[in-house]
């Protein structure tokens, strides 16, 4: 039976079981709307023949959404107390492999070249706010993705999108969608 990833009482009962506490300095937020991860996978256009490199799994509700829809998954996660919770929700995923590190002292062409020989490489994933910058350079620099396929908050978007010396601009809270 697939556990609902997107549920907030399943992922409570879920990271209490493990004895899970959030990270502030990882900057950690899980998805709980079930459109999210959904729409994200859908849009990071995923086959037969794509591995898929994520970023940051947490409990994995992107990357159950990862496994149904690519070849291979190869998540890289940085906590290492998420190793039993990512053990339970992505156990029955044969094509899903999670590598405990760091991202960004990652090698992520060699990776994902070893890890998922002769696919094409996508990179899908929910960055959070502290390393969008450098993990994005990153996965640019790399050059072995054919897309990348990201989830911003709203202010880390508007830093990217500001002009070279300007600053992002601010939407009043009434304009936000």
């Amino acid at each position: 039976m697939t556990m609902n990833l997107t549920d907030i009482n399943d992922i409570k009962a879920l990271l209490a079981r493990h004895g899970f506490n959030f990270s502030r300095s990882m900057g950690q937020n899980f998805l709980i709307a079930p459109w999210v991860p959904e729409k994200i996978a859908a849009c990071a256009g995923l086959g037969s023949g794509v591995g898929v490199l994520e970023i940051g799994p947490g409990v994995g509700c992107l990357t159950q959404q990862l496994a149904l829809r690519a070849e291979s998954v190869l998540a890289l996660e940085l906590d290492e107390t998420l190793r039993p919770v990512l053990a339970e929700t992505m156990g029955q995923y044969e094509n899903v492999t999670v590598r405990f590190c760091d991202a960004l002292k990652t090698d992520v062409s060699a990776l994902v070249a070893q890890e998922q020989p002769g696919l094409r490489h996508v990179l899908c994933a929910n960055l959070p706010y502290n390393i969008t910058t450098p993990v994005l350079t990153a996965l640019i620099e790399a050059k072995c993705f054919e897309r990348l396929t990201v989830m911003l908050q709203r202010e880390a978007a508007q830093r990217l999108c500001a002009k070279p010396g300007g600053s992002p601009e601010k939407r009043s809270s009434r304009h936000r969608k």
